[in-house]
């Protein structure tokens, strides 16, 4: 019997694990991914920015591991030279209504602790020559790395430390009793496929875009507790090499705070490039990245689950823009225009999509913060896109308390 299995080789997975044998040298630890590679779902498609916390709400999760997440990122991407840079980021107010929005995110930074410096428009112009806007606010914490490269170098220590990495393995079951936990696989080996059965004394989850499926194995999804994975896909384009100095730091427009998502903005990446993006686009395939993709179970799923039709009853004006703005690049353009008047639709160069797997719950609510479940010998991390990739660290310690097992 293994000490603990940890399904998901995502990054909060991979962290999780790590942690654990770090805690516990010896420990026999094992952690099976469903994907042929470590970190290929959130992970290995988002923006590769490290967040400094400003959006969260004080004394959340996020808020707290968001903070203590950007500074161990830095230290364990030093530690592996991974490469990272802190670039900074400026949100930018272009309207009075968003003025307003910066002037109360500006409170909540600074009840989360965060270094901020208000900017005038004039102020932002001489910062940022190509940016215009009402007012900014300067977030000096924020940063950027390559993920997948710091999920790739996870595996290699869990690996060193004695623990297996195990791809291509798909998780089928979950069965608890008061001793122990049997964990039912199916691997997959070019076209050989075979099940394999694993007992462990503590199973942890982060499945990520399949979060709720896996806690359903576990009777954690159930009832007035129900809760459902809507995938929603974030689409990006990426600026020319000509763009390359286009911007100093990471340029964002102000959230709309009822939302859980960003909005499109400016991001230099660790290569050197800027992407653009992303929107947030209800999607028909929790993993299916190109544009059209289609998978009848997952859209069933979340057409089947009440919450998921307060969430288009709230915010179907939203999602309909979003939807025309897909499909039509003028529309995305524009949204980006608003602070960056000088690019053109043919700035827009094509760049792969990510999707975000965001929890919904039965009356509607949008998880805002982190959602983590468990019962005696699980644990399941239910929700955890952005920050998730930045506050891996702590999101791996505070797991690992709550996974203590009975004696």
């Amino acid at each position: 019997m293994r000490d603990v299995i940890v399904v998901g080789g995502g990054i909060v997975g991979l962290a999780t694990a790590h942690e654990i044998l770090r805690r516990r040298p010896g420990a026999d630890v094992l952690v099976a991914e469903k994907e042929s590679e470590v970190g290929q779902h959130q992970s290995g498609h988002n923006s590769g920015v490290i967040h400094a916390g400003v959006y969260y709400a004080p004394g959340s999760l996020k808020a707290r591991f968001c903070r203590e997440g950007a500074a161990r990122t830095r230290e364990y991407c030093a530690e592996k030279r991974i490469p990272f840079s802190d670039t900074g980021k400026l949100v930018v107010a272009t309207t009075a209504v968003e003025v307003r929005r910066l002037e109360e995110l500006t409170v909540r930074a600074r009840a989360n602790e965060l270094s901020v410096t208000p900017l005038s428009g004039d102020a932002l112009r001489e910062r940022e020559p190509h940016i215009t806007g009402l007012a900014a606010l300067h977030v000096h914490a924020t940063g950027i790395t390559d993920y997948p490269g710091v999920c790739r170098a996870l595996a290699s220590d869990i690996s060193a430390a004695g623990g297996v990495v195990r791809t291509s393995t798909a998780v089928t079951a979950i069965d608890e009793t008061p001793t122990s936990v049997t964990v039912t696989a199916v691997e997959t080996r070019d076209t050989n496929r075979w099940e394999r059965v694993e007992s462990a004394r503590q199973v942890i989850v982060c499945a990520g875009l399949q979060a709720d499926r896996l806690a359903a194995m576990s009777g954690l999804n159930q009832g007035a507790e129900a809760f459902q994975i809507v995938p929603f896909r974030g689409e990006y384009y990426r600026l020319p090499a000509s763009r390359r100095d286009l911007i100093d730091a990471l340029i964002y427009p102000v959230p709309d705070p009822d939302l859980p998502f960003l909005g499109v903005h400016l991001t230099r990446t660790i290569d050197g490039g800027i992407t653009v993006g992303p929107n947030a686009v209800l999607g028909f395939s929790r993993e299916g990245y190109r544009k059209g993709s289609l998978n009848v179970r997952d859209v069933t799923a979340f057409a089947r689950f009440p919450g998921m039709w307060q969430v288009a009853r709230a915010h179907w004006r939203t999602g309909l823009t979003e939807q025309r703005d897909s499909w039509r690049r003028r529309g995305y353009l524009d949204l980006v225009r608003r602070y960056c008047p000088e690019l053109t639709i043919d700035d827009l160069l094509p760049e792969p999509a990510g999707i975000r797997a965001q929890a919904v719950l039965r009356d509607g609510t949008l998880v805002h913060d982190f959602l983590i479940r468990s019962t005696d010998r699980t644990v399941h991390v239910c929700n955890a896109p952005s920050p998730a990739a930045t506050s891996a660290f702590p999101i791996a310690e505070h797991i690992v308390d709550l996974a203590t097992a009975p004696a």
